[in-house]
């Protein structure tokens, strides 16, 4: 009895061993399909095939996809690229005189932090079809590390009204470490202060971000700080 005893409880350890949780690890996938326009996209992919690699991936692209202008009622990215392509080669038809201008179209991210808790990735676009620039954008991507679930700023944030009141106060100190001399009025559009609609960790910590036009002009591009680990821990509820 002794015996069977021993040996179902090392099929327990055994079993606990092989079921712990394994964090998914991640690769650099490229499109390299041949276009008119110039399409540049490479974006960080959960490797394994498993559930979790599945739910990871299926999130990086959709929100890849809700990033470009040129995804409307679209869910596949290869099909969201060879819109944008076929869109281009219409409109050299339709103003010859115009077809020394190529449009763009480019997609990069960057994986900027992973926990036990939580994976941000950071998504670059940018997108030309003419005009005085481009559009370009930075969006995070937060996701929960054990079943690839987007986790929105509730998921993160204890209590938004306190957190609110932290990066107020670190927005600032942000602003004076600059050589610009920008103080707060110089944000905003005359409104008070605002949390960003992107936020995500780093090495460093909390990063906040503020796209082009956000809170400010297109001359100040994007508008960034970081709020340190040991200040921001208390109001996470991951980390």
């Amino acid at each position: 009895m002794k015996q069977v005893f021993s040996f179902l409880v090392f099929l327990m350890l055994l079993n606990s061993c092989t079921s712990e949780f394994k964090p998914a690890t991640f690769k650099t996938t490229s499109i390299d399909n041949t276009f008119e326009a110039d399409i540049m996209v490479s974006y960080d992919k959960a490797k394994g095939g498993n559930e979790l690699s599945e739910a990871i991936n299926s999130n990086i692209e959709s929100t890849i996809i809700s990033t470009l202008n040129s995804s409307e009622n679209k869910t596949d990215l290869n099909t969201v690229l060879k819109d944008f392509n076929s869109e281009y080669i219409s409109f050299k038809k339709d103003f010859p005189e115009a077809s020394e201008l190529v449009w763009e179209l480019s997609v990069e991210t960057e994986l900027t932090y992973q926990s036990k808790d939580v994976i941000t990735i950071a998504i670059s676009s940018y997108e030309f079809k003419g005009g005085a620039h481009g559009n370009d954008k930075i969006e995070f991507l937060n996701l929960n590390a054990k079943t690839g679930e987007i986790l929105n700023q509730n998921d993160i944030i204890e209590s938004v009204d306190d957190f609110k009141a932290l990066a107020k106060t670190h927005f600032i100190k942000s602003l004076e470490v600059e050589e610009d001399n920008l103080k707060m009025e110089d944000f905003f559009f005359g409104k008070p202060f605002q949390l960003p609609e992107n936020i995500g960790f780093s090495q460093d910590g909390f990063v906040l971000l503020y796209n082009v036009y956000e809170v400010a002009s297109y001359n100040q591009g994007y508008t960034e700080f970081v709020i340190p680990f040991e200040d921001v821990e208390s109001y996470l509820k991951v980390n």
